[in-house]
């Protein structure tokens, strides 16, 4: 067994021992990334690093080591109320951290477990691959709720393979997440271009900037990141814990990934007068929105637009009631047609995301200056939904799965694209386009549009496996129960 190997199986079996003494993926996970950085904060410190880390010597790696039974419980719980308070990454990373293992011998044992590695030395994909297979773990465990935050790792890549990011150029998330855009995007500009010096010290240090609101989702991210190799040990985090959709910010970028939490309303939390609980629905008012609303995903469109450089490009999921919606929705959907050009839209299956129920889309737009004719003149749609089945354990979403799509189309020169429908040559063609008229002709401007034929409505034979057709069933089920719950919360 190789090195690699031998230190997944270490870590796994770890957690399989904690999670009997009832830990979960996510507090073991949190607990692995305070212990992960402190050992490696330790390893930059000494030669040939010298690195000053900024970690005092009362709270070091060493510091933890040397202690056993009840006074390692105090310490490890004094050490992460001190480091939360520090500057920079380490306080980021440290925010709100509490310790999660209350069994001292087993917190010692996972103390040996990341001190017989040299982290440091070991490469990126390793710890990242390490990393990553803990998040989606992670992600699974639905009690937790952690998927909410974890995009499949296939539609990322798919995203970003059809953006085709640069080097030198900036890179944004307002949902961060755990950082998976983040990484796609740094996988697919190490693979696909040769940097020089520069250009991979921008990548490192200057390339990405997210927002996530959530401590412990923002400090996955963090070190989900600095494990790939970006970032830097002593700092600044490039994961802001600001809420994205309060102001503009000012800053622009060159792209934006994103899968904003799914969720209509904005909402706050407060004390009445009564000493109860309520829920406070949240309007941004920004000058720069094209409509004032509740609605998170079409604030989260506009941010984004704002987000944008004028030469700027964005690829975006969103549910299905960003492009049906009356009111505000048919306000954003048209002056997103008018001021930027909204060239392609992927349409989701159901059974590929963690939370139940959610029907989805990718929406990809290019910015522009203003001007007086409408940027967008005709968007292309994939139907990935009319009979395609997925479930997360049986059948999950894979890379293959979404190829044709990115071959439709076609990166590398997006303006020279060739229908697959034809309605008397292919009617069954997933691939087809409709000019701006088309859609501005459409009842509220709907960009809700389907054309091929459900066949388990016209032909029995045509079923799904009955384990896909009962996952099928809960997916619509909870669909329809969120769309109540909108209803309830709204009277």
């Amino acid at each position: 067994m190789n090195a690699t190997a031998s230190i997944v199986t270490k870590v796994w079996s770890f957690c399989t021992v904690l999670k009997d003494d009832g830990v979960s993926y996510g507090d073991y996970l949190e607990q692995l990334t305070y212990l992960i950085f402190l050992k490696m904060a330790d390893e930059y410190s000494q030669p040939p690093y010298n690195r000053k880390v900024g970690i005092p010597k009362a709270y070091d790696w060493n510091s933890l080591k040397s202690k056993r039974g009840a006074e390692l419980e105090v310490h490890y719980v004094t050490l992460l109320r001190e480091l939360a308070n520090k500057p920079g990454m380490l306080g980021t990373i440290f925010t709100k951290s509490q310790n999660k293992i209350q069994d001292p011998a087993k917190l010692s044992r996972l103390i040996e477990l990341v001190n017989e590695t040299k982290w440091v030395t070991m490469g990126a994909d390793v710890k990242g691959d390490i990393y990553e297979g803990l998040l989606e773990r992670n992600a699974e465990d639905t009690k937790s709720g952690a998927g909410q935050y974890f995009t499949p790792r296939a539609l990322i890549k798919t995203m970003v393979e059809c953006v085709r990011p640069e080097p030198s150029k900036t890179i944004a998330d307002p949902a961060a997440g755990t950082g998976g855009f983040f990484l796609a995007a740094y996988d697919f500009l190490v693979s696909t271009h040769q940097m020089n010096q520069a250009q991979k010290a921008f990548l490192k240090r200057e390339t990405f900037f997210g927002n996530e609101i959530v401590a412990g989702t923002r400090r996955l991210a963090l070190m989900n990141m600095f494990l790939h190799n970006i970032g830097e040990i002593d700092g600044e985090s490039m994961i802001s814990p600001n809420d994205a959709l309060v102001s503009d910010s000012g800053k622009r970028f060159d792209y934006v990934l994103a899968n904003p939490p799914f969720g209509k309303k904005s909402s706050m939390s407060f004390t009445n007068d009564e000493g109860e609980q309520e829920k406070d629905e949240l309007t941004y008012n920004r000058q720069d929105f094209w409509a004032t609303t509740s609605n998170k995903q079409l604030n989260f469109v506009q941010h984004i637009r704002t987000m944008l450089k004028t030469t700027g490009q964005a690829a975006i999921v969103v549910p299905d009631n960003v492009l049906f919606e009356g009111g505000a929705g048919e306000t954003v959907r048209k002056k997103l047609l008018e001021n930027t050009d909204l060239h392609t839209i992927l349409r989701l299956p159901t059974g590929i995301f963690y939370a139940n129920g959610v029907k989805a889309n990718v929406l990809f737009f290019d910015n522009h200056a203003a001007s007086k004719e409408p940027w967008t003149k005709e968007v292309w749609f994939y139907d990935y939904r009319t009979n395609i089945h997925h479930t997360q354990k049986k059948k999950p979403l894979r890379p293959d799965d979404l190829k044709e799509f990115i071959d439709c189309y076609n990166p590398l020169d997006r303006h020279k694209r060739k229908e697959l429908w034809n309605e008397q040559k292919n009617p069954e063609g997933r691939w087809r386009k409709f000019s701006y008229e088309q859609i501005v002709a459409r009842d509220k401007t709907s960009l809700d549009i389907f054309w091929l034929k459900d066949k388990s409505l016209a032909d029995l034979d045509n079923l799904p496996e009955p384990e896909v057709l009962a996952e099928e069933i809960v997916q619509n089920i909870e669909a329809a129960l969120n769309s109540f719950r909108e209803v309830a919360s709204g009277l």
